[in-house]
């Protein structure tokens, strides 16, 4: 009974999760569905359309998805190119977890473990997204947190490339309020 209940936790925190990204996808694109473009022409072999709406052209460049690596890494890029890989290490991390658990022959501690990896997991990305949400809410331009064992990270758009000590103050607030760790595990950065 108890690890049936696990498992639906489990499962309603992975819901919330997907819910959770769709709605940051939707806010963080400005297009709905309906609003972009219909497609016209045949699709080539090769040719690929980006997030940005920029195509990739020939198959065989190698170098073809990211154009300018200076432009990833810096303003608006960072943060959305950060969040992709944040979750594409937590999707990895989750499925690994999840093959464990579901092996046949792991006793009922592995598959418990793994479950309460798979939900801790679920409880970064939410608080990370709330994070995210709040200090985006007290007006700077954009933010991306990176919750761990040991404490947060928090890297912060301001349009200047620095905080004042009112800025570190605010955000350090939500971080303790949203995560419950003390203000020692709680890393702010302003991004350039």
């Amino acid at each position: 009974m108890k690890a049936r209940w696990r498992r639906n936790a489990a499962v309603a925190a992975m819901a919330v999760l997907v819910c959770g990204a769709v709605a940051l996808n939707w806010r963080y694109s400005g297009k709905s569905a309906a609003e972009q473009p219909e497609p016209t022409g045949t699709k080539i072999l090769g040719e690929a359309t980006l997030v940005s709406g920029e195509g990739t052209g020939d198959a065989g460049e190698s170098a073809g998805l990211i154009t300018d690596e200076e432009a990833v890494y810096t303003g608006a890029d960072y943060f959305a190119s950060a969040r992709l890989t944040r979750q594409q290490a937590r999707d990895s991390a989750i499925s690994l977890l999840q093959e464990a658990a579901e092996q046949e022959n792991a006793d009922k501690e592995v598959a418990n473990e793994a479950s309460e990896g798979i939900q801790v997991l679920a409880s970064y990305t939410l608080k990370e997204a709330q994070i995210e949400n709040l200090v985006t809410a007290k007006g700077y331009q954009d933010c991306v947190a990176f919750m761990g064992d040991s404490g947060v990270s928090i890297v912060v758009s301001t349009g200047k490339g620095e905080l004042s000590g009112e800025d570190v103050a605010k955000i350090t607030d939500i971080a303790m309020s949203e995560t419950g760790l003390p203000a020692g595990g709680i890393k702010i950065m302003a991004a350039n």
